[in-house]
C-alpha cells in the first residue's frame, strides 16, 4: 500500500525565504505576501492534501472511472473530496484576481501544484484543466461569457476541460475536422468527435464547461482556420443554473496505463450548442493560453508524483532488512547499501532541482510586468515541462528499483507512481513538441539571447560560490562553470544549424541539457544560501550533500548531451 503523504513544507520554507538570497515571495508580490505567509499556505494545503486527497489515491487507481448509461462515475469519495476542495477555497484562491479569484502568486501556486499532484495526481488533473480554462477565458472571453461561465469556474461550482485531440488530429492540430456552424441566435452548432479529454465527464460537479477547438465554414486550411468555443455539458437556464442537456455525448472512457481515477473521455458533439471565444480564426492563440498554463502545471505534476515515489522508496528502504550491508553493523536496513543510498540520493537531488525550478518559474511570471522577466519565464516553460516529466519517469522507475521485486508487485503501491508518471512526457505536448518550441520559437528566433542571459545568471552564481571557503562550494563552482560552458557550446551548435533538420533532430537532447543544467544551478544557489548563514540550520548538511551528489552524478549529463547536440542528425 502507498505510504502516507508528507507535504514538503520545509523545502518550500527554504525556497521562499532563503534559497534565492531574499524573500522571493515578498519581492514578487511587492510585499502583498511574504515567505512566511507562503509557507503557512503551503502547510495548510499540505494538511488538507494529506488528510483528504491522499487517502483516495490508491482507491482511485484500483476502482478507476466507469461509464454507465452515458454518465461517468468516479470512485467513492471523489465527489466529497471535490466539495471539500471547493469549500476550503483552494480553487478561488489560485484563480487570478482579474477573473474574480484571490490571485495567489505563481511562486506559491508552484508549491500548491506539487502538493495536489503529490497527494493525488488523478484528482489534481480536474483542477489543472479548470485552472487553464480560467486563464483562457479571462484572456479572451466576452463579458457575457465571463459572467455565465468564468464566475462558475472560479467559484468551483463548474469544472473545465480542453478539447483539442481528434482521432486524426493529435500533434497536428491543423488537421482538426470538428465543425462549428453559426446560428441566427449568435450561438454555434458544433459537430465532431474529440478524444483523450481529461475529466471530460464526471459526477463531482454540477456542470462541465468544454473549451473546444473547431473549424468554421470557409475557414482556411490548417491551424489558422481554427476557432475556440465554449460548449457546456448542460446549457445554463435563465438564472444561470444547469438546464437542458447539451448534445455532447460521452461515447467511451479510455482504459489507461495510469491515472485511473482521472476519467479520459471520448466525446461526440452532434449539433451541440457552443459560443465563440474571442475572434473567428483566433482559436489556437486562445487555446495556447490554456496549453501554456497546463504545460507549467505538468512540471509541478512531475515534481509531485516524483516526491510521492521518493517518499515511499525512502520509507521502505529505512525499514527493510535484506542482506549484510557493506561496512555497516548487522541489522542495518537496505537504505545503507551503497547502491540503494545512491538511488535515494539521486531521487532526492533530482526532486529538489524540479521543485526549485518550479518556484523560480512562478517567480518569473510574478515579476513579468514589473521586472520584464516574462521572456525568460516563457523560455523556461518548455524546459520545465519536458525535462521534469522525463526525469520523473526515471525517478519513479528508481523508486521501484529500491523496492526490488516488491516494487513490481501492485500491492506495494509504488508501481502506480511509475504508471501515473508515464503519460507526463506525452500529454500537453510531447517532449519533442516542447523542444521544437524551445529551438524554433525561442533560441533560434532571438539568436540565443535569452539562453545567454540565463547562462550569465549562472555565471554570477559561480562567482558567488568561489567567494566561499568550503569544499562543496569549490566543487560546485567548478562543475557548474564547466557545465555552463558546455551549455553555451551546445547553443552555438543549435544556432549554427539554424532552421534545419539538424537542429530539430537534437532538440530533445538540447532541452534535456538545459533542464539538467538549470537543476544544477538551483542546487548551486542552495549551496550559496546555506553557506552564507551565520549559524547552521538543521537541514544544511543534507542540502549540501544533495547538491554535491547532483553535481557529481547528474550535471555531467550536460557534457554528454552537448556532444550529442553538436553531432546534429546522424545521416
Amino acid at each position: 500500500m502507498a505510504s502516507d503523504y508528507i507535504p514538503p513544507v520545509e523545502d518550500y520554507r527554504f525556497l521562499f525565504g532563503e534559497a534565492f538570497g531574499l524573500d522571493l515571495v515578498a519581492r514578487g508580490t511587492a510585499g502583498a505576501f511574504s515567505a512566511e505567509d507562503a509557507t503557512e499556505i503551503i502547510a495548510g494545503a499540505g494538511e488538507f492534501a494529506a488528510s483528504v486527497l491522499a487517502p483516495l489515491e490508491t482507491i482511485g487507481d484500483r476502482a478507476g472511472a466507469r461509464l454507465e448509461d452515458g454518465q461517468v462515475h468516479l470512485p467513492t469519495g471523489f465527489a466529497e473530496a471535490y466539495r471539500a476542495f471547493v469549500e476550503a477555497g483552494w480553487i478561488t484562491a489560485e484563480a487570478p484576481e482579474s477573473a474574480g479569484g484571490d490571485g495567489l502568486p505563481g511562486s506559491i501556486r508552484a508549491g500548491l501544484g506539487e502538493i495536489w499532484n503529490g497527494s493525488n495526481a488523478a484528482f489534481a488533473l480536474c483542477w489543472l484543466l479548470t485552472a487553464g480554462q480560467i486563464h483562457a477565458l479571462d484572456a479572451a472571453a466576452s463579458d457575457e461569457l465571463r459572467e455565465t461561465y468564468l464566475t462558475k469556474l472560479v467559484s468551483g461550482e463548474w469544472t473545465g476541460t480542453m478539447n483539442l485531440t481528434e482521432p486524426d488530429a493529435g500533434t497536428d492540430l491543423g488537421a482538426i475536422r470538428t465543425m462549428a456552424t453559426p446560428r441566427d441566435d449568435g450561438s454555434w452548432s458544433i459537430s465532431g468527435q474529440k478524444i483523450f479529454i481529461t475529466w471530460g465527464d464526471h459526477d463531482v460537479a454540477e456542470n462541465i464547461v468544454h473549451l473546444v477547438l473547431a473549424r468554421t465554414p470557409d475557414a482556411p486550411a490548417g491551424a489558422k482556420g481554427l476557432s475556440l468555443f465554449v460548449a457546456p455539458k448542460f446549457l445554463p437556464d435563465a438564472d444561470g443554473n444547469p438546464g437542458e442537456r447539451n448534445a455532447v455525448t460521452t461515447v467511451a472512457i479510455e482504459h489507461k496505463l495510469g491515472i485511473h481515477g482521472s476519467p479520459t473521455c471520448v466525446l461526440s458533439y452532434e449539433d451541440a450548442t457552443g459560443y465563440l471565444v474571442g475572434e473567428v480564426g483566433g482559436g489556437l492563440a486562445g487555446m495556447f493560453v490554456m496549453m501554456n498554463s497546463a504545460r507549467a502545471g505538468m512540471g509541478f505534476q512531475a515534481t509531485g508524483i516524483s516526491n510521492r515515489a521518493y517518499q515511499q522508496a525512502a520509507a521502505y528502504a529505512e525499514g527493510r532488512l535484506q542482506g549484510a550491508v557493506f561496512d555497516r553493523p548487522a541489522g542495518t536496513p537496505i537504505a545503507e547499501h551503497p547502491d540503494v543510498r545512491r538511488l535515494l540520493l539521486s531521487m532526492q537531488s533530482r526532486l529538489y532541482a524540479m521543485r526549485a525550478l518550479g518556484v523560480y518559474l512562478g517567480d518569473l511570471f510574478d515579476r513579468a510586468e514589473t521586472d520584464g522577466t516574462g521572456v525568460l519565464a516563457e523560455f523556461l516553460v518548455p524546459i520545465l515541462k519536458g525535462w521534469a516529466t522525463e526525469d520523473a519517469v526515471a525517478l519513479t522507475s528508481d523508486a521501484i528499483q529500491v523496492h526490488g521485486g516488491m516494487g513490481f508487485i501492485e500491492e506495494t503501491g509504488v508501481a502506480q507512481h511509475y504508471r501515473d508518471a508515464r503519460i507526463m512526457p506525452i500529454y500537453e505536448g510531447t517532449t519533442a513538441i516542447q523542444s521544437n518550441d524551445l529551438i524554433g520559437r525561442k533560441v533560434i528566433r532571438d539568436s540565443g539571447a535569452t539562453a545567454e542571459a540565463l547562462f550569465s545568471e549562472m555565471a554570477e552564481t559561480v562567482a558567488a560560490l568561489r567567494a566561499l571557503d568550503d569544499a562543496v562550494a569549490v566543487r560546485t563552482a567548478e562543475r557548474l562553470e564547466r557545465a555552463v560552458a558546455a551549455g553555451r557550446a551546445a547553443t552555438a551548435s543549435v544556432l549554427g544549424f539554424g532552421q534545419s533538420r539538424d537542429a530539430y533532430a537534437v532538440s530533445v537532447p538540447y532541452l534535456m541539457l538545459l533542464g539538467t543544467l538549470a537543476g544544477g544551478w538551483m542546487h548551486a544557489l542552495a549551496v550559496v544560501a546555506v553557506l552564507s548563514r551565520e549559524t547552521a540550520g538543521e537541514s544544511d548538511a543534507e542540502r549540501l550533500r544533495s547538491a554535491d551528489f547532483y553535481g557529481a552524478h547528474h550535471l555531467p549529463r550536460v557534457h554528454m548531451l552537448a556532444e550529442t547536440v553538436a553531432a546534429g542528425e546522424v545521416a
